[in-house]
Formats: C-alpha cells, sequence, structure tokens
C-alpha cells in the first residue's frame, strides 16, 4: 500500500446498493486511539442521518467509552460545609485563645486579641445601621487590621468587598457603586463627597464594646465580592456565598492536611482571591498568617528574612512569586525547611518549577490549581511529581470535591478527548453570580441540563484518562501575574482620553509586555505633547498592572477587510519598532555588563543604553533574576525598588558604579 499524501484520506465508494467508506491515515501523527474514536463517531453520525430526519437533535457526539471515564473523574461528590468563613477562627478564638493568629516582621496578634478587635468593628458597623449581607468596604494596606477588618464585616453579617488602597480613586469608586457599599473601613477619617459611602477609621472602632459574638448567618449568603476587569471598561463584582468557598477551603485543608501547627506566608492581596484560602484555610485550621509589610509585599529579600524569622510551612501564590523565591534562593538566603507544600495558581506554571523546588526542599509538596474567581479560588488540581519530557505545559489535572468540568465546542456539545473547547465549571462552588448585573450572570451562569455552569471563557481538552489540560483563552482577557485584564477595560480607558479616537491594547507576541496603541485626533496630531499626561490619565482609571508598559501613536489603526482593528498587525508593529529607547550603544564596561545581562535575559539583540527595561517587557520576576545575575557575575547586590527606580540601562550601570565608588 501507499503512504497518503495527506493526514487523512476519506473515499467513498458505491458499493452493492451501499456506501464504501475507507480512511487512509498516517497514524504516527494523531495521538493513539484518536482514529478509531473518529471514525466509530463519523459511522454514528452517517447511521442517525440515514434513520431520521435531518430536522432532528444530533445525538451526543461523544463516544460513550470517553463519556464513562469523564463521568468518573467528575465524581467529585462529598460532604457539604455548613458553615460560615470566620466560624473556624471564633471557635479557635473561644478554645486556644492565647495561639498566634498572625506575624508580622516584629509583632504578634492572638487568636484573642484579633476575635476582640473584630467583635468590636462588627459592633461599630452594627451601630451604624449595617445590614445582614450588606456589602461593606475594606480599604486598608496589608497587615493586621486588615484582617481584622474582613473578621469585623462577617461577625456583623454583611459582606467584605476588598478595594486596595493602590486602586486608582475613580475606580475605586466605580468599584464602591457598582457593589452597592455604604460604609468603608479604612486607616484614616474622610469626609465623603454627596453621593460616596463613608468612611469610618478602624481607630474608631476601639471605642465601640464588642458583640458578645458573631452574629448567625446563612451559609448561602453573600460572604464577599471581588472585583475583576470588564470588557466593557466597568470592573465586574463577583459576590461568592459562605458555602461555595468553604468548599473549597475545606477540601484543600483535608487534602493537605493543614492544622493548627501550619503556618502560610500571606502575599496575595485581598483583592485577590487566593488571599481567601490563605485567611480562612489557616483561620479555619488554627494556623497562622505570615504578613509582609506593606511596602515591601513584592520584595523577596523581605519574604525570605520573613521566611527565616517565622518559618511557615505553606506557600501560596501565583507561579512568578514562587520563581522569584526560588531565584533569590542562595546558600546565604536558603529556603526554610519548614516549608512543606507550595501551592500555585492564577497563571501557566512552568515547567522548571517542580526540579528547581525539590532541589532546594525534596520534601516539598508542589500543587497546581486552576479555576476562577467565579467558582471559589478553585476548581482543579494537580499534584506535581514528575514532569515528562514531552508535556508542553502543566495539566489543569482534575476536579476539587463537588466540582465538575466540561469541555465544549461552538455547538453547546461536549468535545471529545484532545479536541479544545471552552472550560465550563459547575458545582457547589459557583459564585451567586455578579453583583448588581443580572444581565452578566445569566448570559455567564447558564443553565443546562439542570445544571448550572460557569462558562470561564478558558480554553482545554481533556486528555483520554480524564485529565483536563489548560490551553489559553477564548477572548481578548490576559493575565499579567495572576491578575485577569480585559483589554476592552485598558481601550475604554484610553479612548476616553480627550486627545484618542482609537486605540487598542494587547499583549505584545515575543515581550509579552502589555502595549497600547492609539490614534490621535486631529488637534494632537502634530502636536507630540498632546498624549503627554497619558500615564498620568490611566493611573488615575486603572489598577498599576493594567497600564500599558508601552504606547504606539498611530497615524491610522490598521483595519481587517470587514473594517475591525487587526490585533495581528498591530502585534506586528510591535514586533517591528523598539519603544523607549535611543540609538546610543552601551558606553564603557559597567553599561556593557548591564546590556549582556539584559539581552540573555529578555532574548533581545542590540540593546541601547537609554532602552528602558519595562518598556522590553521585563517584569518583577525578570528583574529579580537581573539582580541574581549582577550578584553572582558582578558581585554587587541591587535591590528591585533600586532597580525599579533605575530602568535604563545608564542608569543601571550608573547606580553599579556608585556602589563601587562607596557613594550608596
Amino acid at each position: 500500500s501507499q503512504t497518503p499524501q495527506v493526514w487523512l484520506d476519506h473515499q467513498v465508494i458505491e458499493q452493492d446498493g451501499g456506501l464504501l467508506l475507507v480512511w487512509d491515515a498516517v497514524e504516527e501523527l494523531f495521538p493513539p486511539g484518536v482514529l478509531d474514536a473518529m471514525f466509530t463517531t463519523y459511522t454514528r453520525l452517517l447511521d442517525h442521518l440515514g434513520d431520521h430526519d435531518w430536522n432532528t437533535p444530533l445525538p451526543p457526539l461523544l463516544p460513550p467509552e470517553q463519556r464513562i471515564v469523564r463521568a468518573a473523574a467528575n465524581d467529585t461528590t462529598g460532604p457539604l460545609p455548613d458553615t460560615l468563613l470566620h466560624d473556624g477562627f471564633f471557635a479557635h478564638a473561644a478554645r486556644t485563645p492565647h495561639r498566634t493568629a498572625l506575624l508580622t516582621q516584629d509583632d504578634h496578634v492572638t487568636y484573642h486579641d484579633l476575635a476582640d478587635q473584630a467583635l468590636r468593628i462588627a459592633a461599630t458597623l452594627r451601630d451604624r445601621g449595617t445590614t445582614p449581607g450588606e456589602p461593606v468596604g475594606v480599604t486598608l494596606p496589608k497587615g493586621p487590621d486588615q484582617i481584622a477588618a474582613v473578621l469585623g464585616v462577617l461577625a456583623a453579617g454583611a459582606a467584605y468587598v476588598p478595594v486596595g488602597v493602590d486602586q486608582p480613586p475613580e475606580r475605586r469608586k466605580r468599584m464602591y457603586q457598582r457593589a452597592g457599599v455604604r460604609t468603608v473601613l479604612t486607616r484614616e477619617s474622610m469626609d465623603a463627597p454627596p453621593g460616596e459611602p463613608a468612611a469610618v477609621p478602624l481607630a474608631d472602632c476601639a471605642a465601640s464594646a464588642p458583640l458578645d459574638a458573631p452574629l448567625p448567618g446563612n451559609p448561602d449568603g453573600l460572604a464577599y465580592v471581588i472585583f475583576t476587569s470588564g470588557s466593557t471598561g466597568e470592573p465586574k463584582g463577583v459576590a461568592v456565598s459562605h458555602r461555595a468557598a468553604m468548599n473549597t477551603i475545606t477540601d484543600l485543608n483535608d487534602r493537605c492536611h493543614v492544622t493548627a501547627d501550619d503556618r502560610v506566608l500571606a502575599l496575595s492581596a485581598l483583592d485577590f482571591d487566593l488571599s481567601v484560602y490563605d485567611t480562612f484555610g489557616l483561620l479555619t485550621a488554627g494556623g497562622t498568617l505570615i504578613l509582609p509589610h506593606h511596602d515591601h509585599r513584592t520584595d523577596p529579600d523581605h519574604w525570605h528574612h520573613l521566611a527565616h524569622t517565622h518559618h511557615p510551612t505553606i506557600w501560596n501564590t501565583v507561579p512568578a512569586l514562587l520563581d522569584m523565591l526560588l531565584t533569590t534562593t542562595t546558600d546565604d538566603h536558603p529556603l526554610p525547611h519548614t516549608l512543606r507544600l507550595a501551592l500555585v495558581s492564577g497563571d501557566w506554571v512552568p515547567l522548571d518549577l517542580h526540579p528547581r523546588l525539590t532541589h532546594h526542599l525534596p520534601h516539598c509538596t508542589l500543587i497546581a490549581l486552576g479555576g476562577a474567581t467565579e467558582a471559589g479560588i478553585w476548581s482543579n488540581h494537580h499534584h506535581i511529581t514528575t514532569v515528562p519530557p514531552h508535556w508542553t505545559s502543566i495539566p489543569y489535572g482534575r476536579p476539587l470535591r463537588n466540582q465538575h468540568y466540561r469541555v465544549v465546542n461552538h455547538h453547546g456539545h461536549d468535545a471529545p478527548d484532545w479536541v479544545p473547547g471552552e472550560l465550563w465549571i459547575g458545582g457547589h462552588s459557583l459564585a451567586l453570580g455578579y453583583h448588581n448585573d443580572p444581565h452578566t450572570t445569566n448570559r455567564k451562569f447558564p443553565r443546562t441540563h439542570n445544571t448550572r455552569w460557569y462558562r470561564t471563557g478558558d480554553l482545554g481538552r481533556y486528555w483520554p484518562d480524564g485529565t483536563l489540560e489548560f490551553l489559553g483563552r477564548t477572548d481578548h482577557q490576559i493575565k499579567i501575574n495572576g491578575h485577569r485584564i480585559e483589554l476592552g477595560e485598558i481601550e475604554t480607558a484610553l479612548t476616553q482620553h480627550p486627545h484618542i479616537t482609537t486605540a487598542t491594547a494587547l499583549k505584545t507576541p515575543h515581550t509579552h509586555q502589555l502595549a497600547a496603541a492609539v490614534t490621535p485626533d486631529s488637534e494632537a496630531a502634530g502636536d507630540d505633547s498632546a498624549l503627554d499626561d497619558l500615564e498620568d490619565f490611566l493611573a488615575e482609571r486603572l489598577p498599576s498592572y493594567a497600564i500599558p508598559q508601552v504606547c504606539l501613536v498611530l497615524d491610522a489603526m490598521p483595519l481587517t477587510p470587514n473594517g475591525k482593528i487587526d490585533r495581528r498587525a498591530v502585534a506586528d508593529l510591535f514586533s517591528k519598532e523598539r519603544s523607549g529607547g535611543g540609538s546610543q550603544p552601551p558606553r564603557g564596561p559597567a553599561e556593557e555588563a548591564v546590556a549582556a545581562v539584559w539581552e540573555e535575559l529578555l532574548g533581545i539583540s542590540g540593546i541601547h543604553r537609554d532602552d528602558n527595561f519595562f518598556s522590553l517587557g521585563g517584569d518583577s520576576l525578570i528583574a529579580t533574576r537581573m539582580a541574581q545575575a549582577l550578584r553572582e557575575r558582578h558581585g554587587v547586590e541591587v535591590t528591585l525598588r533600586q532597580l525599579f527606580s533605575a530602568p535604563t540601562v545608564a542608569e543601571t550601570a550608573a547606580l553599579i558604579d556608585s556602589f563601587e565608588e562607596g557613594s550608596l
């Protein structure tokens, strides 16, 4: 026989009053079992067309044997929690009041003292007329007060709405409005303009007599509202019940044997839902939160100091932060041997993360988690033990307790093994919906076959053994260090500038930096200074991680034949144009040494002395690697804060020279 010249050749032959179907294929090009499953499903479909009216619905095309495997993978039924998020904490405060709940760089807070502060906050809120289930804003820096505020809101029977102190005032205001917040717990007293929520300084709550106990609540009632980026330019508030979050938390605590002896280095911001597990996973178990100083929460040297002072047992962050920790781990800064469990989620997990971690801590377990804020923190897990050479990414793995997944094609049917489709999450950890947004809730949380689902917008596929693999996004949403960013929100903010007519935002193909292209109006077209205020303008409307690192000003936006913005053509423009740099080569040994490190880490050749590290795609993780390279190769100790303040080749080299001259 002759090898077909294509992957699959289909021949149809009339024979004896029927049709003979022949498939010739290069079997080595297909995963095992795929051709047999395809052919069986194809003939089943033809039989249906021959036996039924062509207007009747098609039969399920998922092969029966695959359906059995998926049913087994999604058979996750287990006990459902019937408690509130804060119940475990207050129970431990009553039983073991002198246990340590919180640790900072130079202080500690016991369960008794934290409960007392929380109950005073709860009393203050009740005296101000806070009602059961009412959203209450929490805008405080990282630290013990922030945890006390959250517990106080919940003890008052209300729901907490975390809005970061570093959020732009305009965006913060919109979040409060969309959540229906009337009261915000803050550090300082502020006069609220008409129509804005009243600020209650935490210090004022100390004068209130504490409640005797937290007010009773409903496990299916609202616990918190966390905002994510919205494609229309408006943030979306994800409303999560106590039971939904506790379903995930109790599963992780059981699965990972979390006890009162555990301590977590709680790095995640309160408005990032990994903080929900940091806070309530550990306090439910009677454990301890190690809290970084707000101003140093992104500094790996600060993490190392806290780790060796307070001996954490659990790490829970996006993969990039664990990567930063490992990059800065040396003989002088080893990892604490108490660290037994590392949880990573929110972004792609590098294939080398497991071997790098176990090189330092062979006993440490690494678990990759996935899911969505709309599904109670996490919905799937994969315990990483080995990384086979043929893997291109760490898989999503299997659903968590009382949760399940579908991979759905564009017809709404289950996609067969190896075939990409949209990931849908179901089960008892689903959010209540988007707060005060029934239209988006109905669109993103459909109900089919008497089951409620969340459409993630993520692409994935099933492996034959029932393992889920994550493949990316179906839309224009991206992630930067775990933060979900809708490009539409950035584009809306850009076009609100008085001198911008059209805008598009994207993640550049090679440097993976957040970038934007804009076209100015006629007044600004000939005025180079008309957009000088753009960065400050965006800083008033977008969080810092959503501000484009580089912006191209175009005479006209590239369009597709049907008149839409051609995103691929815009991406090509960024590939051709190096933004933010000059044309002068590095001068002197220090600049040449810095440029050489940049070229290696950024994968870019021809670095100029005035090029900006962040405009070329640098980020905190790569900056950490740069600091490590400068330390190892040139014996220079440079902090991330210093690198951020000296972002060009020339400025970084001058910083190194000043070290050598002893001026710093």
